[in-house]
């Protein structure tokens, strides 16, 4: 097996030899422009609305593109074009399509996760650039206990934060990681697929759903008969696939998703909006007994030279502590059981604060403008520590 490299963009000839077909089979595009001009500009983000010129996120800020308004029929020229069968009649049944899109920059060819939408009746884009290879854990300046949320033999593993907060980028060095010190089979299930592996020790199947199966609900009732040691959820948004996900882990596997919350500690409200208040008892205790970690971030621009944003990461495992609160339905409690659990790798999000301001990786106003506890921060960054209150 291939093993991918260190320090750029994961070498897969097949994959390679088949995108490059599929970039000769379609016409070059116009809408391709604006797209190698992102990625010139080092952009993570393209919105492209009517009225407005393209406009890039670079290194967390909006800014817009030197090129003039697109107005309604030069965005239904540039964008419809880029959508297939599938994904045309999604977005005309939908009003949004979700796919993925592929462009050569250069001798490169780059993926990015396109939103199609529809806004006040006329035709819009979101797209996301995905990286050409997976950074490696201290390249992206993430606690060392990450690690050891990837030795597990079963259970499940979430990473909450909101959208751009590099969730999948988190997960996606995590399963690089494993892959290159295990032999076991991931299986992935996306939406679409972003990062590409490289196999190293693991058998990766990747299914993008869509086009390799209907949805994320068929996607996992078939997952635990393909042999799985590992799977990736891409997103835990309703009852059904966190079920299935949760009897995956329950059963043997290791089950990495990622959810929409602010917190670890909220994460576990979240989970329980997905259900009716007369399953939240049966839910809670599936959470305590088959949950690892969850591991929450938020990105924040950094002020070393050469690194364009970092992590401030919140982790929160279900030691005997965590268990106990969340069957008990004592999540206010959780906040408390993290910081007094920083020997057994925990941390809040005002541990991680300080802890980047140490490193000289962001400064202190950066730091206070996201500090869930502005006064506790204040206190950690001169030493001091809180004292816990008894929490059981």
């Amino acid at each position: 097996m291939a093993t991918a490299e260190a320090n750029g963009p994961a070498s897969d000839p097949i994959y390679d030899r088949i995108v490059g077909n599929l970039l000769k089979e379609r016409q070059e595009l116009e809408v391709d422009k604006i797209f190698r001009a992102l990625v010139k500009l080092q952009g993570s983000d393209l919105h492209m609305k009517v009225g407005n010129p393209p406009i890039v996120r670079v290194n967390g800020d909006l800014r817009a593109m030197n090129r003039p308004t697109i107005e309604n029929e030069e965005m239904v020229r540039l964008l419809v074009p880029m959508m297939d069968e599938r994904a045309r009649r999604i977005f005309e049944e939908e009003g949004g399509a979700d796919f993925a899109y592929v462009v050569e920059v250069d001798g490169v060819k780059w993926r990015f996760r396109v939103n199609m939408l529809k806004q006040l009746g006329k035709i819009g884009l979101v797209a996301r650039r995905v990286n050409n290879y997976i950074p490696k854990f201290e390249g992206l300046f993430l606690p060392p206990s990450m690690e050891t949320l990837c030795h597990f033999d079963q259970g499940m593993v979430l990473l909450a934060g909101v959208t751009g907060s590099g969730k999948s980028t988190t997960i996606g060095s995590m399963l690089n990681y494993i892959n290159s010190i295990y032999r076991k089979h991931i299986l992935t299930l996306e939406d679409p697929i972003e990062f590409v592996y490289t196999e190293d020790k693991c058998l990766i199947n990747q299914r993008e759903i869509g086009m390799d199966v209907r949805d994320f609900e068929i996607g996992m009732k078939h997952a635990v008969r393909e042999d799985p040691d590992i799977i990736l959820v891409g997103e835990m948004r309703d009852q059904e696939t966190f079920l299935t996900a949760i009897h995956a882990a329950e059963t043997g596997h290791l089950v990495f998703g990622t959810i929409h919350a602010s917190s670890a500690p909220t994460t576990i409200g979240r989970i329980l909006d997905l259900f009716p208040e007369e399953m939240h008892g049966a839910i809670r205790s599936e959470i305590a007994f088959n949950m690892k970690g969850i591991v929450a971030q938020k990105l924040l621009r950094s002020i070393k030279p050469g690194v364009g944003r970092v992590p401030t990461v919140e982790i929160m495992t279900f030691t005997p502590m965590v268990q106990k609160l969340v069957l008990e339905g004592k999540d206010s409690k959780l906040p408390d059981a993290i910081r007094i659990g920083a020997a057994e790798g925990m941390q809040d999000f005002t541990m991680s604060l300080k802890d980047l301001i140490d490193k000289e990786l962001i400064d202190r106003p950066t730091a206070f403008a996201v500090a869930p506890n502005k006064d506790a921060l204040k206190m950690a960054l001169k030493g001091i520590q809180v004292s816990q209150p008894g929490i059981i």
